[in-house]
């Protein structure tokens, strides 16, 4: 085995980007000064990624308090609107929610319980139990909830989330009325103006409250999904996906992601000799075991790639393969024999006995959660991410 080292995963430093900035030129700048700088040499299929955050700055996509309130007031009518299923973030939903609340006279608020959709609880399952609640079928006001399970504060961040909505709203001049229900058909006792803010049940949120009788129904992707008053849009994903910029002003979700990672492919072929496979990516997606967080607050992990990063793993499990197939053999000889049965794997192993326990999971998704835990989400500094050795297997020398 000449070669110890398999996969290395490095986050790069890069210039703070503003808008207007060529991030073409950027990241290939910085591919190539890092190279220079650690000492590793530019391969074939090694992957750079960087954040979406600097590709949604550079394009300058983003919008205002304001624009948010135009689009829901011109969509929903201006009047009563039932805002369900946010997810509970200062970061993701409050400056929407901002917005939401001054393009109408009120917001009935539907919050999912025990958690929001990507695992940031209200209250615990065995508070439910303890209090004899159906989460399925039990519908809550404000008063009940306050009377069931108090004041509840987010574990990580401190924060009363049903208090801190409710008063988000009403400071934004909004009547709130606050409820807890987990089918999405509830608001209708209150509205027919909905605005569904599920990232990854939308689709089936829309469609039971459309079958069920909703009049105006939009969902946080169908918000700013075209520019208002000159403002950034994401024609896919509207408002999903977006961060907190200012106290009045959000980064939404980047656009044309896929030409831009196809012209750094090209401008690091021309000046390597090398094709590298290029991505942009979000958050990871993965499941905080404390927390109970699902991280992917974005609508998808990556919004844009290059073709060689499509598809899944097709590997073998190597430990299945030293307990089972050559249970019998032992150091060089065991070695020898694993790496032969790699070379002759089928192109496809799915449902194979020798592939169970390998991640059954994109190679954008999977590619992306190592990029967004290298680059993490606060100082680093390190927006790009390069890759090397990912595609490797047990005979790469």
């Amino acid at each position: 085995m000449s070669r110890m080292v398999g996969t290395v995963s490095r986050g790069l430093r890069a210039p703070i980007i503003r808008k207007g900035d060529n991030l073409v030129d950027i990241v290939t700048n910085s591919v190539l000064e890092a190279s220079k700088d650690d000492g590793f040499e530019v391969r074939n299929r090694d992957i750079v990624a960087m954040t979406e955050a600097i590709v949604a700055r550079a394009q300058g996509n983003y919008a205002t308090v304001d624009d948010i309130a135009a689009d829901v007031r011109a969509k929903l009518g201006g009047e009563t609107v039932g805002v369900i299923f946010p997810i509970l973030s200062r970061n993701r939903f409050a400056i929407c929610l901002r917005g939401i609340a001054k393009g109408a006279k009120k917001i009935v608020l539907m919050l999912s319980y025990p958690s929001d959709e990507v695992g940031n609880h209200l209250i615990s399952l065995d508070m439910l139990d303890e209090k004899g609640v159906d989460p399925y079928k039990d519908v809550l006001d404000l008063k009940k909830y306050r009377e069931l399970f108090g004041y509840e504060k987010h574990p990580f961040t401190g924060i009363d989330y049903v208090e801190y909505y409710e008063k988000l709203i009403t400071d934004c001049g909004a009547e709130a009325e606050i409820i807890f229900a987990n089918d999405p058909r509830a608001i209708l006792g209150y509205t027919k103006n909905v605005l569904n803010c599920d990232i990854h049940s939308r689709f089936r949120t829309k469609r039971l409250l459309k079958k069920a009788g909703a009049e105006r129904l939009f969902g946080l992707d169908e918000i700013l999904n075209a520019p208002v008053n000159g403002s950034g849009f994401n024609a896919d994903y509207g408002l999903l996906g977006s961060n907190k910029a200012t106290e009045d002003m959000v980064k939404l979700f980047p656009r044309d992601s896929q030409a831009l990672v196809e012209e750094i492919q090209a401008r690091l072929l021309k000046e390597t000799g090398k094709l590298v496979e290029v991505m942009v990516y979000g958050d990871g997606a993965f499941k905080d075991p404390v927390g109970k967080i699902w991280e992917l607050a974005d609508p998808i992990v990556s919004p844009g790639y290059t073709a060689g990063l499509e598809g899944t793993p097709n590997e073998l499990k190597l430990k299945y393969l030293a307990d089972n197939d050559f249970a019998s053999l032992s150091g060089e000889e065991l070695r020898e024999a694993i790496k032969k049965e790699i070379v002759k794997k089928d192109a496809n192993l799915v449902g194979k006995m020798a592939s169970e326990g390998t991640t059954p999971r994109r190679l954008t998704d999977l590619i992306g959660s190592l990029c967004d835990l290298t680059s993490g989400s606060g100082d680093k500094g390190t927006p790009i991410v390069y890759i090397q050795g990912y595609f490797d297997n047990y005979t790469t020398e």
